[in-house]
């Protein structure tokens, strides 16, 4: 008995310690000041990533960590994903048109998958180019007093609906953003955006994210 009433203890304080923990990591999603303003700022932050090189760059490949390899035709809106035993052919303008090329499953499941995949993984790409995608809102908020740029993505992609807070620096380059997700149950979490490499069409893109010190590192990155 005393074995039990100790256990269960040890649950119970446990329970409280994440509750608090939560209490205090849990960020309530600011709210902006949407219009002209706000589209400046985004404007002003694509400029510091140079934009033009990036809508010229026609092809793009690159590994995410999992094993997720991606072979992007940016022209042709096609992309190949590559994992475990896995191969798919994405047509990224009609679904439907996309197939297997190596794979053992059904098929719909496996093109699901891939889809998934990458629309995670090249989010953590080049999420800062795609503040302006349809379905995007666009807010300026006080962020510990500097102006900081609130995405919403109210349709598109596999999780509508996120809110991303992206922090900038005195360039207006993106340094990190806050995550309010729906797959994440903490709003506010951190990431960084680092180690921005400038690809050989001119492209600038990072290689590296943390999350509570924890590296995402992205490798294997060319650009045509």
């Amino acid at each position: 008995m005393k074995k039990i009433i100790k256990k269960t203890r040890f649950i119970l304080l446990a329970i409280v310690a994440l509750f608090i923990f939560f209490l205090i990591v849990n960020k309530p999603l600011p709210e902006g000041e949407k219009g002209a303003k706000a589209n400046d700022l985004a404007i002003k932050m694509l400029q510091s990533l140079d934009l033009q090189s990036y809508e010229n760059t026609a092809y793009i490949e690159w590994e995410f960590p999992g094993g997720h390899h991606y072979q992007w035709n940016k022209l042709k809106k096609e992309v190949t994903v590559s994992w475990s035993d896995n191969k798919v052919k994405l047509d990224l303008k009609e679904y439907e048109e996309s197939y297997v090329i190596e794979g053992d499953g059904d098929t719909n499941k496996l093109i699901q998958k891939a889809i998934d995949y990458f629309n995670n993984d090249s989010f953590w790409l080049v999420a800062p180019y795609k503040i302006f995608d349809e379905g995007t809102e666009r807010s300026i908020v006080n962020y510990k007093g500097k102006k900081a740029l609130l995405i919403t993505y109210t349709s598109g992609g596999s999780t509508p609906g996120d809110s991303y807070l992206w922090i900038l620096d005195e360039n207006a380059k993106p340094v990190s953003f806050r995550m309010w997700v729906s797959i994440i149950p903490i709003g506010g979490l951190e990431a960084t955006w680092s180690d921005w490499t400038i690809t050989a069409t001119g492209a600038n893109l990072p290689t590296q994210h943390k999350i509570w010190g924890i590296p995402i590192n992205i490798t294997k990155l060319k650009s045509y």
